[in-house]
């Protein structure tokens, strides 16, 4: 670079012009590239930054999104740069490694999945935390047991966040003190957001749907047929079933294709994963539809038990009970089937399609 030229002529470009092509992660099947004009990346960083992360250009950023996927992009590369931070990359990071990074570098905002945050939980008494400000989480919904896992570790309320890569980042959070654990949060300014039923009619607050949005982003697939099921009448269907509280604070209850139903009741795997992952055994898991003759589907559980834990019969049975004390009854695990791992993409999130039929 010091022998290059000081000035360079810039390529003349619109804001409507594609900025890039983003790829989805794969977590419900083939991936689908998107396409972001130059408006859209300018867009991101006057949005969940400015009005939820709040950033300041002594901020150091830090975290495992991989900036070839949308949360990390905007979060290890465009946020801080929108504001003249700092970003440490790390590559193939563990949980150890992300807590010394913190340590070492002093880092003061922290990117990853919840999952990663759950693994932290039990090191961060070896690591000195105090430089952290905010942690942001996305990519994976985030377990009210996790959010306090980590607040009892680290101190630090999270920041929950939903996006996508055919909206480029996140639409959905909430400040610290806005956040309560089993809710995303709210609209962030600049989209708007409701819940729609089958018939595209918005349903009323505390009723579940299909989660709608629109903005200064939107999805455009790469000559992709699955454009006219995304974007319907002007409205970006994620493809998550979401309800709206009293309080206006929208609480995910699955993927619209991940919702279990069960002898006419509908359950959603990601409230029996919360109830499981309280249990002090339970490291990971991941919960789909299992077929079923009698009930059509039964709620069937994929669990990873800590280390030096027995998984047996016995510990099935534990499990199952101690679900259907922590949540209602009919939406226990009927059958759990006990793994070294779980499926994830490379950005950590989980792959239920691929367990589904096991």
């Amino acid at each position: 670079m010091q022998s290059a030229e000081s000035t360079f002529a810039p390529i003349l470009t619109a804001a409507d012009d594609p900025a890039l092509i983003a790829f989805t992660s794969g977590t419900t099947g083939k991936p689908k590239g998107t396409m972001h004009f130059h408006r859209d990346v300018m867009a991101i960083c006057v949005c969940f930054p400015t009005h939820i992360l709040k950033p300041s250009a002594d901020d150091v950023f830090c975290g495992t999104p991989p900036l070839a996927f949308t949360f990390g992009l905007g979060g290890l590369l465009l946020f801080p740069l929108a504001v003249g931070a700092s970003t440490l990359l790390r590559e193939k990071l563990t949980p150890e490694l992300l807590l010394r990074t913190v340590t070492d570098e002093k880092a003061t905002v922290c990117f990853t999945a919840p999952t990663f945050y759950r693994m932290m939980a039990s090191l961060a008494h070896d690591h000195d935390l105090d430089s952290l400000r905010h942690c942001v989480s996305a990519g994976e919904a985030l377990p009210a047991a996790t959010r306090t896992l980590w607040k009892q570790a680290s101190g630090i309320e999270m920041i929950d966040g939903i996006g996508s890569t055919e909206l480029l980042h996140i639409f959905i959070s909430a400040r610290e003190d806005q956040a309560r654990g089993g809710a995303t949060g709210l609209v962030v300014p600049g989209y708007r957001a409701c819940v729609l039923d089958a018939q595209g009619r918005e349903v009323p607050r505390g009723q579940v749907g299909r989660l709608a949005v629109k903005g200064p982003t939107g999805c455009r697939y790469l000559a992709d047929a699955r454009q006219t099921t995304y974007v319907q009448n002007g409205w970006n269907l994620t493809g998550d079933a979401y309800c709206v509280a009293d309080d206006g604070q929208f609480v995910y209850q699955a993927r619209t294709d991940d919702m279990i139903i069960s002898g006419g009741y509908n359950i959603a795997g990601p409230e029996v994963e919360s109830a499981l992952l309280l249990h002090p055994a339970v490291a990971e898991c991941a919960v789909v539809g299992a077929p079923d003759d009698e009930r059509g589907q039964i709620v069937k559980a994929f669990v990873v038990v800590r280390s030096g834990t027995l998984a047996d019969a016995a510990l099935v049975k534990t499990l199952q009970d101690f679900v259907k004390q922590s949540i209602a009854p009919y939406k226990y695990p009927r059958a759990i089937e006990f793994r070294d791992t779980l499926p994830r993409t490379e950005t950590g999130k989980l792959q239920r399609f691929r367990l589904r039929g096991n």
